[in-house]
């Protein structure tokens, strides 16, 4: 891919910033005490919306596995991943610098590749007519035997765990435990599975806005991410802030770092956050795996019941699920077209 470069907007702001360690809440899904795993969930939604969940029923083992089948594809070469580039509907291969999440402050898209799953429908059903909907790509079995089997089990165990940190939040926010798997909510999700790589030998440099991932908060509900002991994760409270303080999330063995979306924080009236974060990149190569929980297309984002009164009216106009998330891929995700040139 060609792009030419271009200075950042705010290169200064960038350089005006602090350095801290995070710490953050752990929910353990294996505890009887729900009331404490409520309690510390929405005192972390409401301080930055970034929580670690562990014992979440996940082997250490298979996730082990997943990475290893993840590491497996982005070590093809070029020409083979391309085969599998990310389509309309998301889904496949996205090169490095696909993705510009923070265009004010960076130079280039992110320093990643990405590999987009989502829940497979098959073509000739109607359901693949959505904007999030439709088969997969899949590398040719021939290339990664076993390799599709893995990741489909995974984006299976993962969409529970997801459940059921939903039913923690609905709790959280005075609503029913079950609010959430509803059948226009959670019944039919948008769930989607993005493997990732930060190559080796990328060092991020945010006074030149060069970054593994640039700062951003993510779109959709939930996201249950899975890192390797690789660092470079950080989270900033409040955007606004002069200077930004950013916080290093450490990685947990075994544990998923979940995070609020923005689609939650707009249902729940700004009552809950989504924050700022990005990734630095310090030289080594580094892999994770992010599965990002939505409700289903046509489910209507409008105020929850909980979260508005006279004094706290709805703050945004009611939107559906579908055409929220279009917008949001649209406007960080390069141009399809521009492969088709013979731009490499």
């Amino acid at each position: 891919m060609v792009m030419k470069p271009r200075a950042p907007a705010d290169a200064a702001a960038a350089v005006d910033e602090v350095i801290r360690p995070s710490r953050l809440n752990c929910i353990d899904l294996s505890s009887s005490d729900v009331r404490e795993s409520v309690s510390l969930l929405k005192q972390a939604c409401l301080d930055c919306g970034f929580f670690y969940v562990v014992n979440h029923g996940i082997s250490w083992e298979f996730m082990k596995e997943a990475f290893e089948q993840s590491k497996r594809f982005f070590d093809l070469p070029l020409s083979e991943k391309m085969r599998v580039l990310r389509n309309e509907k998301h889904r496949g291969y996205t090169p490095l610098l696909d993705e510009l999440l923070d265009p004010d402050n960076q130079l280039h898209g992110d320093y990643k590749e990405g590999y987009y799953i989502g829940v497979e429908v098959p073509e000739d059903d109607p359901e693949a007519n959505k904007p999030f909907y439709g088969p997969n790509v899949w590398p040719d079995s021939g290339v990664l035997p076993g390799w599709r089997e893995i990741m489909e089990k995974y984006h299976r165990e993962t969409l529970e765990v997801a459940r059921r940190v939903a039913r923690i939040i609905a709790l959280a926010l005075d609503l029913d435990i079950d609010f959430f798997d509803k059948p226009e909510m959670l019944g039919k999700p948008i769930a989607t599975l993005r493997l990732l790589r930060y190559g080796s030998g990328q060092i991020s440099d945010p006074s030149q806005g060069i970054f593994g991932a640039g700062a951003h908060s993510d779109y959709g509900l939930i996201t249950l991410l899975a890192t390797d002991d690789v660092p470079g994760l950080q989270i900033c409270k409040d955007r606004d802030a002069t200077p930004r303080i950013w916080e290093d999330v450490a990685p947990i063995k075994g544990a998923f770092i979940v995070n609020l979306g923005d689609m939650l924080e707009r249902w729940s009236n700004c009552i809950f956050k989504s924050t700022l974060h990005r990734v630095l990149g310090n030289g080594q190569e580094r892999y994770s795996i992010a599965y990002f929980m939505e409700p289903s297309h046509d489910c209507l984002v409008e105020c929850l019941p909980t979260c508005k009164s006279e004094k706290n009216p709805p703050m945004f106009p009611p939107i559906t699920c579908a055409t929220y998330l279009s917008q949001r891929y649209s406007d960080t995700h390069a141009d399809l077209t521009q492969y088709k040139t013979g731009q490499t």
